[in-house]
């Protein structure tokens, strides 16, 4: 209400100027105005709609136990010169001539100095008329910090909660989205429950603030075939997608499995590493009952997650069936030939017909000019690999020497993209401090282009050398090719042995984390027969090491079993 105009202080007070409500707990104090006293304006004027009556006002005075010091500290004044605060039209003004902030100032100053959750909760709740939305990111701040000081604060009074609580839900439905989810941390950080008045009515105001979803579309009524199809094409199948496989394709009729589908399976389990032997088994059936209608275009893709998840089928004409379809259309399609002959690469069985047609000068010849001619004479080069070590009844023609490239000349795709989640960088500094940086090579490319993860020269009586001093590359073609033994089992000419330390990581293996992928399990295969002692380090034991210390103690353990020395003791 506007002060008449005369000489200040010529009314008598009212019994509420002088005052301001902090809440339980808090002390408010002041005195009766006089003619030399200048006048603020409060932040509880009257008795406004969802403010403290004058009543409940005068208990909460006449209860407070705080101290002027106290009271002085809240109000930002100097506690020796108490004052009262009235409403005023014109600029309020200090003593001394300073202008005061306005009320909304005031109140966000004050939330920044609260000292105690209940006090600043309390500047919040009964003050309704000055809260703003931006007061509440300040009080979430705030409330953040006298949180996690120490000692703990007191905990905060139950009415005061509830003064806060309806506050926010009388308001919320002006505030923004922003100013909503500050009220959700707040209602958080003090615990209220999530079934509770106020984090509802929150999150109703939250949910109507979102866009409409639209309306799922009507689904048609889909038969066997088409259910198969639309179960591999949809995202929500990937989390259990062998269940709804398996049901989709005991559902459909034989009619119903088309080639595009039964290729859309084998995708989808060689992208996911699913090895499923009833889905496997059954591509397998129907690319032998299809034999006749197939082309290789088509075979390639049926046949790459056998070789890509390491599993042979039970189906007795496979093998059979794969080397008719290669003897009928090798000329064909040359890339799908050989994407053809690298799945049976993988899995160990390699026909002697086709490795014939594949190294004549004829096909080398003919490839030579295509787009695809690098990748294809990479796959010819891992090829030949094979017969090196694996074939040793093939006479037939081989891949010329200047024809050769290496099989992998940079880590794999799936490796660098995963680089974030591998262990190589903790297992090098596990091998720094426990061998020294001279006695182990990391990333090391060995003939005819294998990647090792770490390799280390030991002599003949177990003692790690220093990598620089020694030769750590083994020759190949091998000087003396143990044929038929064991990969286990290599025997070398060189008294120096090479050891591999092979990482085998989550995505290295099958879905169900025991089988190696065809790729990395022809690697380490090749890697043996060459002559390298293979030391594995599956994920689940890397994973189980609880931070350095541990995975330094896992690594003394794994090559002390090798009968390996290091340090003082070792050379």
């Amino acid at each position: 209400m506007r002060r008449p105009r005369g000489e200040p202080g010529s009314r008598a007070p009212r019994p509420t100027e002088g005052a301001i409500c902090a809440g339980p707990g808090e002390s408010c104090r002041g005195s009766v105005c006089g003619a030399d006293r200048g006048r603020t304006k409060p932040l509880v004027q009257g008795h406004a709609a969802g403010s403290p009556s004058p009543n409940s006002m005068f208990r909460v005075l006449l209860s407070a136990q705080a101290s002027a010091a106290r009271l002085s500290g809240l109000l930002l004044l100097p506690p020796v010169q108490p004052f009262c605060l009235g409403p005023s039209k014109w600029r309020d003004q200090l003593p001394g001539g300073g202008s005061h902030a306005g009320p909304v100032q005031g109140l966000q100053r004050l939330l920044e100095q609260a000292r105690s959750p209940g006090e600043l909760l309390r500047w919040l709740g009964q003050n309704p008329t000055k809260v703003r939305a931006h007061h509440y990111p300040v009080a979430l701040r705030r409330l953040g910090q006298l949180l996690g000081s120490q000692p703990p604060p007191p905990p905060v009074e139950q009415a005061t909660l509830q003064d806060l609580s309806h506050l926010i839900i009388r308001n919320c439905p002006s505030f923004d989205i922003h100013t909503i989810h500050v009220c959700l941390h707040l209602a958080v950080l003090l615990g209220f429950p999530s079934d509770g008045p106020l984090v509802c009515a929150l999150e109703q105001e939250r949910r109507s603030r979102l866009p409409p979803k639209p309306p799922p579309p009507l689904q048609p009524v889909l038969r066997g075939g088409q259910r198969l199809e639309a179960a591999l094409s949809c995202p929500r199948f990937l989390r259990h997608p062998q269940q709804h496989l398996i049901r989709s394709l005991a559902e459909a009729g034989p009619e119903e499995l088309t080639p595009h589908v039964m290729v859309l399976l084998a995708q989808h389990l060689a992208r996911h590493r699913l090895r499923e032997p009833q889905l496997l088994e059954a591509i397998a059936h129907f690319l032998v009952s299809q034999e006749a209608q197939l082309g290789s275009k088509v075979v390639q893709k049926l046949v790459l997650p056998f070789g890509r998840l390491n599993y042979f089928p039970l189906e007795q004409q496979f093998l059979p069936c794969l080397e008719r379809i290669l003897a009928r259309e090798a000329g064909a399609a040359p890339l799908a030939t050989v994407n053809i002959l690298m799945s049976l690469c993988q899995l160990q069985c390699l026909p002697f017909q086709a490795l014939h047609f594949v190294f004549s000068p004829g096909f080398i010849n003919h490839i030579s000019g295509t787009p695809h001619a690098l990748i294809v004479r990479r796959y010819l080069s891992l090829l030949d690999t094979a017969v090196e070590l694996e074939l040793p009844g093939y006479q037939g023609p081989r891949l010329p020497r200047k024809q050769q490239v290496p099989i992998f000349p940079q880590p794999l795709i799936t490796d660098r993209a995963r680089c974030k989640y591998s262990h190589k960088d903790i297992v090098a500094e596990g091998l720094r401090q426990l061998l020294g940086e001279e006695k182990y090579r990391q990333d090391l490319m060995v003939p005819p282009g294998y990647c090792t993860d770490f390799l280390l020269c030991v002599s003949s009586s177990g003692a790690v050398l220093p990598v620089r001093t020694q030769d750590p590359f083994l020759p190949y073609p091998p000087r003396s090719c143990p044929w038929g033994q064991a990969v286990s089992q290599p025997t070398t000419c060189d008294p120096v042995q090479r050891v591999v330390l092979m990482l085998r990581e989550r995505w290295h293996c099958c879905r169900d984390g025991r089988v190696l992928l065809g790729s990395r399990a022809l690697r380490e295969r090749h890697l043996g027969l060459l002559g390298y002692q293979l030391l594995p380090l599956s994920f689940e034991e890397l994973e189980s090491q609880r931070g350095l210390p541990q995975l330094k103690s896992y690594l003394r353990q794994k090559l002390q079993a090798l009968g390996l020395r290091w340090g003082p003791e070792g050379g």
